[in-house]
């Protein structure tokens, strides 16, 4: 059973990253601490007692395409009404259209919850979020009132629609037409791999659609962006006719089987009628508002089935009894836990999935700065977590898909086996490398214009805060101090790798792109590094307080990060420095 790791959530929000101070500005002035644990407290109950059940028969059951429609499996459409009821589609949406303004890295924490218990049931609710954000900022007010209010309570969901059978991420390639027609458009085309695209727990699905208008110019630089609903919605708000907009069947995949992975056709007779969202031919820049969004939610999670993962994994090891570890050779036969090459993959998972959580709220707290900060912090803010984005979605999806395989290794040759359960993390995780960009796609985004676009002067700026934080560590704990030594020497490898791939940028481009994704990773462990040897001296300045296992195991989990974990950091800079001409000097024929 899925325990929603709360504690761990707190530490993170209130003392890791300070995020009470929020609610300083005006738009936040309701956000508390008490307030986060209230949400968090119910997203918990909502994550254990509705969609962590319907996960493993959900898998089992998958989503079925009927000529009819996308039926969804057992269950989820009451796990989606009580979803409703509860308020959590308009947690973070604008009060203006119903919804309840939190901070972002709370969202970003409710989902952590939502997403272990059951990603194939999540996923759909993240693209209505992003597919909101989109119509609240480049909408006409027209699109807003039309469809925002009813998106905003849940009543509609929302999708991105990009992908073609001849353009998956090169999407100057994409082919959709959009003919004028009056005040609108009529689309004609197929989309592939379209999540959540057609189901049955709404009555209405708002597609947010790229497509070419006849006559615009080549390439990226004419796309543009529709609302294309499913059922056409009259000017009095209520439902229509059924617009051209078909289902044609979903994929049989590897994972996340709950959630239809839809192929849609466009307009097989007249035309599926669509509006334009703001201004012709800036289709690519609208859709980048939902991507980055996706991207954040996806990398979180990478970590979130990691959590999941490690939590059955340790309630595996704790009561399967198995051989005599040296420890316990006088007693007989033990628990697995007990074995050191268990216990020690445990605490892998276990320091993997910290380091990534704090990360990646982190990144959802420089969003909240950038919006609601002082002033001054604002565009500091905003760049370094437009810098960060790539490194959570690429490093916590690999790293998590590397934990849930640990997590099938400690079942042993009962991890293989359907029922145990474990095996569903490994194939549910697979696809959040891909999604959104795949890890490539985030590496080239991260040093080509993240990076590039300034220069490093954001890249700097973490590098520079993370080292005078690290140095101005005042606990005198052996730990915390050998903890910091470690994360020290990270960040001089980060900076000396970042540095390697600057200069490769400016003469050799290629010769950065061949090292991009191990230049990702590394800023992942290393800056992992830096968060959990804050954690660590947190840690140690309670640990003789009155939560003090809590702490003490806090301590030694960070420990165990900078021991066994941040070291994967040296691999990963030796192969930035020197190892890009082995891939480009090496000819395409002899691969």
């Amino acid at each position: 059973m899925y325990q929603a790791p709360l504690r761990e959530l707190r530490f993170v929000l209130e003392e890791l990253l300070d995020t009470q101070r929020l609610g300083r500005s005006e738009a936040l002035a309701d956000y508390s601490p008490e307030l986060a644990t209230s949400i968090l407290s119910e997203a918990a109950r909502f994550a254990e007692q509705v969609l962590d059940p319907l996960n493993q028969s959900g898998d089992r059951e998958g989503a079925q395409w009927t000529p009819q429609g996308v039926r969804t499996p057992k269950g989820f459409r009451e796990a989606y009404r009580q979803y409703v009821e509860g308020g959590w589609p308009a947690l973070g949406a604008d009060p203006e259209f119903g919804g309840q303004r939190v901070p972002e890295v709370l969202g970003t924490a409710v989902r952590e919850l939502m997403a272990s218990a059951n990603l194939s049931f999540k996923l759909g609710p993240m693209l209505t979020i992003g597919a909101v954000e989109a119509l609240s900022l480049r909408g006409s007010e027209a699109l807003k009132a039309r469809f925002l209010p009813k998106m905003v309570t849940g009543e509609w969901s929302g999708t991105m629609v990009l992908t073609e059978p001849q353009a998956g991420s090169d999407l100057g390639l994409i082919r959709t037409r959009a003919v004028p027609d009056g005040e609108h458009y009529r689309l004609f085309g197929q989309k592939i791999f379209i999540t959540w695209g057609e189901h049955d727990l709404t009555d209405n699905i708002i597609h947010m659609v790229l497509a070419r208008i006849d006559g615009a110019p080549p390439g990226t630089r004419g796309i543009s962006m529709f609302v294309v609903p499913k059922v056409l919605v009259n000017e009095d708000g209520s439902l229509g006719a059924r617009n051209e907009v078909r289902c044609v069947s979903i994929e049989h995949k590897l994972g996340i089987h709950a959630s239809p992975t839809c192929t849609l056709a466009f307009g097989d007779e007249k035309g599926a009628i669509g509006y334009l969202v703001g201004e012709p031919n800036r289709g690519l820049e609208y859709m980048f508002i939902m991507m980055n969004a996706a991207r954040l939610a996806v990398g979180l999670e990478g970590y979130a089935l990691a959590e999941r993962a490690y939590q059955r994994a340790v309630e595996w090891a704790r009561t399967r009894v198995q051989g005599r570890p040296p420890v316990n050779a006088a007693a007989g036969p033990a628990t697995i836990i007990h074995h050191p090459d268990v216990k020690r993959m445990l605490l892998t998972m276990k320091a993997s999935v910290e380091a990534m959580r704090a990360l990646t709220l982190y990144t959802a707290f420089q969003l909240d700065l950038s919006a609601h900060g002082q002033e001054e912090e604002r565009a500091g803010a905003l760049a370094r977590a437009e810098l960060l984005i790539p490194i959570v979605k690429g490093w916590c999806t690999e790293h998590g898909n590397r934990m849930t395989n640990l997590g099938v290794q400690i079942h042993g040759g009962m991890g293989f086996i359907e029922e145990t359960g474990a095996a569903q993390y490994v194939r549910d995780a697979r696809i959040t490398t891909i999604y959104e960009g795949t890890t490539g796609i985030q590496a080239n985004d991260l040093i080509g214009r993240k990076i590039g676009r300034d220069g490093g002067a954001a890249f700097g700026a973490l590098i520079a805060d993370a080292q005078r934080e690290l140095e101005s560590l005042a606990s005198e704990e052996p730990s915390v101090q050998a903890i910091r030594r470690a994360a020290l020497e990270g960040l001089g490898l980060l900076r000396e790798a970042g540095q390697s791939v600057g200069k490769s940028l400016a003469s050799a481009p290629e010769q950065a792109l061949a090292v991009a994704v191990p230049f990702l990773e590394l800023c992942g462990f290393v800056l992992g590094g830096w968060l959990m040897a804050r954690a660590a001296a947190l840690a140690a300045s309670k640990v003789s307080g009155p939560e003090s296992g809590f702490y003490a195991a806090k301590l030694r989990t960070a420990r165990f990060y900078a021991d066994h974990v941040l070291p994967m950091a040296l691999a990963q800079a030796r192969i930035v420095m020197n190892g890009a001409p082995s891939v480009t000097e090496t000819d395409a024929a002899l691969v």
